[in-house]
């Protein structure tokens, strides 16, 4: 059976961030039952061209393709080129990415430029209410300047911890239909005082199965990984509970 591009879903590497090894990385990929990720700067250097070869080797002869790379910091600098080839060495048609309030006056059309040039979609990774690109309104605003090249990558539950006003993944996955380039499925439970608790995907606040229907109605066709960032030790058994979570969703 065919999956719909948001539930044909990988891992975000940083789940593995205590793990140094690629070829170990790739091994706990499959161990989780998946065979996708998105490599993040934990576990490579993208300025390395040659050493970033050997590590899309490693994937590949496990079995694990390179879906996304990132999230990446975007400030206009030049050698931000080596990321959208280091993506193109690996296939992958997806960089995750932050801009900053400082510098996305130049960094957005510059970036645009290069996904121009190399095919390749940049999609902002929202991040909460303390990182510019955080709230809807910024998104939009980014997103016009940098569209259509630029689009959303929507981290669930940095969108809820925006608060319940406006930090909505259900309706974000309406409201930016046509524009959502990646998924990063997070979830998270709230204390009193606002302090947030990585849980598996579903078991928080995040209504998986309306978030996952309301992708698909937007045709929605870019990346997904899950990410859990509880656990770092030992991450493993609470990513095949959200493994086993996000299959249960079709």
């Amino acid at each position: 059976m065919s999956l719909s591009p948001a539930l044909d879903f990988g891992v975000q590497s940083y789940c593995f961030r205590t793990i140094k090894d690629n070829a170990d990385v790739a091994a706990k990929v499959k161990e989780i039952g998946l065979n996708k990720i998105e490599v993040c700067a934990v576990h490579a250097d993208f300025h390395d061209i040659e050493g970033w070869k050997k590590i899309v080797e490693i994937y590949k002869n496990a079995g694990v393709s390179i879906c996304s790379i990132g999230v990446q910091t975007f400030t206009g600098n030049d050698n931000e080129r080596d990321w959208f080839e280091c993506a193109k060495i690996a296939g992958a048609k997806h960089i995750s990415a932050h801009f900053q309030i400082g510098t996305f006056m130049n960094a957005v059309p510059k970036t645009r430029a290069l996904c121009e040039e190399y095919g390749i979609r940049v999609g902002i990774h929202c991040h909460g209410g303390y990182m510019f690109g955080g709230s809807p309104d910024e998104l939009e605003y980014l997103i016009s300047l940098g569209g259509p090249q630029i689009g959303l990558c929507i981290d669930t539950a940095w969108c809820m911890q925006i608060g319940p006003r406006n930090g909505k993944p259900v309706e974000w996955a309406k409201k930016f239909a046509g524009k959502i380039y990646g998924i990063h499925y997070k979830d998270f439970t709230f204390e009193s005082n606002g302090q947030w608790n990585d849980v598996v995907v579903g078991t928080g606040n995040l209504d998986l199965p309306a978030f996952v229907k309301a992708l698909e109605n937007s045709g929605f066709d870019g990346m997904t990984v899950i990410e859990y960032e509880g656990d770092p030790e030992n991450p493993v058994p609470a990513l095949k509970e959200c493994v086993a979570s996000m299959r249960a969703a079709t």
